[in-house]
């Protein structure tokens, strides 16, 4: 890289500044100049070059061109003059020419952009037929296709008024509305059809200087229809055609050959229109029944259907319906999407519903699914507990709904506005999970982020937190959530200031509180802390009558994540699906369901009893306990023991109906949940 000196700031010591910059041959290394506010010193102070009044100030620096630019005779003789000098001296009339070139060259680079600009816009419209017009109504743009579709291709348009080229043009109107026109139908003066879209041209401003049309030639694609089927057929066909024309479409005839593919349709299947013209329907298909031949058979359509096509095995969805002319059947019409789109949309949309379900809560009680006494009793204490501040526990086995409920409360409660905070308990490491809880302060432990960090009850101040495996929590955490119920506040790891908080608390567990109350794993004032209003939610063996329900709002679901369109589920599947106790809830119900979707072939649209996975019960009632003396005990532990055996026994007789057994036993539901959670019954 060659070090260079400019001497002279003015006009062409500015614009030499500038190319060299941009060099990267060339390092600019001073500027000279005797004014100090000339603009090229202005310009290298500010870029951190050197600059300096006198050239002999740096004629030590390591210098190999030097560029006069003043003129000044007697600068020109003495850098001459310079005895052992290793620079090249660049006279001021070749730094004028340089000067001088490098201007025009950026007016031509200038000229240039614009040209291609104008260039690309016709050529990325090439397949269709583009016309655009300034304010003033003239041509600016025309290109080949709309030159032979209008029939002026010998025709200087560049320049004319359009109506004066084309009479029955539509485009000055775009000009005074400034609103857009899609997929229009127009004849031209030589009975071409066309169908065209107008849309006006904006600047920066908002002023519109101009109008554009791209419009495609449908003349042929009529001509051919007329040719194999009436005119209401055509029309049929061309409505088809026009109104799917984002989409890849396929025409096929009564017969199943084929009869019309777009170029969407080529662009998908790697299939041309002479591959397709005149052969059989099962022609494009690699894997999987022709939707064609399918429809033309039973004359239904058929929507959602998942087959692989073309030389590539293309992966997409069809669309088939028939095409009915006056009672007869004249072909079907199908319409193809690429399954990578719908499939990159519906993982944003899984990631979306990801995001969501992390910042606020997602559903309401009319999302909880169940007629059955156990199940509309949870629900009412649900909203009980909803219109209350009261801390409430939710406990049932795993895979019951735990957190649908706490989503339910919190969006029935008048907290539903505001923020509704996930936690689970043991998802979370014990040594982070206070950090995580209640935050931390600047230098608390190594690693700490700078400024500290807000815990979650700190983000759920003015809401709800869901504390979910509340069972799990170590001891010392234990004691930090009591004060923090207690005295409505927190203080942060490695902090003394305690922090006000109003939050609502919901927590969940699956495991007996009772008995870790006993062993000493859980505190017992914390216990009575949440336990204000407890609700059990029943295990799905107790409420199979909602089986029905539940699958079909399941199936829907799944639909949607698999990209299925499963109709439902057949009263002998229910049956065969009431016979398992299902140990692992409504979760493992989604699971068996979600596997027979998986292993349906994609013609099948309901789920029988061959299609569901072997189930193996892996729960029964357990049995009485053994009548074990009782002497040696106190009347308190005598009347546990009996009061035990008397609910394992009606449990027994009730088939593990708890709504039944409470009704024989004279007492609440919600008391019975509590002795079977108090003697671990289940």
């Amino acid at each position: 890289m060659k070090n260079v000196i400019i001497i002279g700031a003015q006009k062409v010591g500015t614009a030499l500044v500038k190319m060299i910059e941009k060099s990267n041959a060339l390092k600019l290394v001073a500027v000279v100049d005797p004014n100090e506010q000339a603009p090229a010193i202005q310009l290298a102070q500010s870029k951190g070059i050197q600059t300096a009044t006198d050239w002999k100030k740096i004629i030590d620096s390591p210098i190999d061109v030097v560029i006069e630019t003043t003129g000044n005779e007697e600068i020109f003789s003495s850098l001459q003059e310079v005895k052992e000098r290793k620079w090249v001296i660049i006279p001021p009339s070749v730094a004028v020419l340089i000067s001088d070139l490098m201007e025009e060259q950026e007016n031509l680079i200038n000229q240039l952009s614009t040209q291609s600009r104008q260039q690309d816009l016709v050529l990325s419209s090439s397949h269709d037929g583009m016309i655009a017009i300034d304010q003033n109504r003239k041509i600016t743009i025309m290109n080949k296709s709309a030159r032979m579709m209008t029939g002026l291709q010998n025709v200087q348009a560049i320049g004319r008024e359009i109506t004066e080229l084309i009479p029955n043009s539509e485009l000055p109107r775009i000009l005074d509305t400034g609103k857009t026109e899609v997929n229009k139908e127009q004849v031209l003066d030589n009975d071409r059809k066309i169908i065209t879209t107008r849309t006006p041209m904006i600047d920066d401003t908002g002023k519109i200087i101009g109008a554009f049309a791209v419009f495609k030639d449908i003349t042929e694609v009529v001509e051919m229809a007329e040719e194999v089927t009436s005119l209401k057929s055509v029309q049929t066909m061309l409505e088809a055609i026009i109104h799917s024309s984002e989409e890849a479409i396929t025409v096929v005839d009564e017969e199943g050959k084929g009869l019309i593919v777009n170029p969407a349709y080529t662009r998908l299947t790697g299939l041309k229109s002479e591959d397709i013209y005149g052969k059989p329907a099962t022609t494009d298909i690699s894997e999987g029944e022709s939707m064609h031949m399918r429809v033309l058979r039973t004359r239904k359509p058929v929507r959602g259907v998942r087959l692989k096509v073309g030389p590539n095995r293309r992966d997409v969805v069809v669309n088939v319906a028939p095409v009915i002319v006056d009672g007869k059947l004249k072909g079907s019409v199908g319409v193809i999407h690429d399954m990578s789109e719908i499939q990159s949309l519906t993982a944003e949309l899984q990631r979306a519903r990801q995001i969501i379900r992390t910042l606020e809560a997602k559903y309401t009680f009319s999302d909880i699914i169940g007629d059955s006494k156990e199940m509309q009793f949870a629900i009412d204490q649900a909203k009980l507990g909803a219109t209350t501040p009261a801390t409430v526990l939710l406990r049932g086995e795993s895979g019951t709904g735990k957190e649908l409920f706490a989503h339910a409360i919190h969006n029935s409660s008048n907290l539903k506005y505001n923020k509704f905070v996930r936690v689970n308990c043991a998802a979370i490491s014990e040594s982070l999970l206070e950090s995580e809880l209640f935050g931390y302060e600047e230098g608390a432990f190594s690693g700490a982020r700078k400024g500290g960090k807000r815990g979650l009850f700190e983000e759920a101040n003015g809401g709800s937190i869901f504390l979910d495996e509340i069972g799990e929590l170590s001891s010392d955490t234990q004691a930090k959530l009591l004060r923090v119920l207690q005295e409505n506040e927190i203080i942060r790891v490695g902090g003394t200031k305690a922090i006000p908080i109003n939050v609502r608390v919901i927590a969940a567990t699956n495991v007996n509180l009772e008995k870790r109350i006993i062993d000493g794993s859980f505190r017992e004032d914390l216990y009575y802390r949440i336990n204000r209003l407890p609700i059990f939610i029943p295990p799905l063996r107790e409420r199979k009558e909602d089986l029905g329900k539940l699958c079909n709002h399941l199936i829907q679901k799944l639909n949607q994540d698999y990209g299925r369109n499963i109709e439902g589920i057949t009263e002998a599947a229910i049956n065969y699906l009431e016979g398992y106790d299902w140990p692992g809830n409504v979760r493992e119900l989604e699971n068996v369901l979600g596997r027979a979707i998986i292993h349906l072939s994609f013609h099948e649209s309901w789920i029988d009893v061959h299609s569901i996975p072997p189930l193996t019960s892996k729960i029964g009632v357990k049995n009485q306990a053994s009548h074990t003396p009782i002497n040696n005990r106190s009347l308190h532990e005598q009347v546990e023991h009996f009061e035990e055996n008397l609910i394992r026994s009606t449990l027994a007789q009730c088939n593990g109906n708890k709504t039944k057994t409470a009704r024989t036993l004279e007492l609440s539901l919600r008391n019975l949940y509590y002795k079977i959670e108090k003697y671990n019954i289940e």
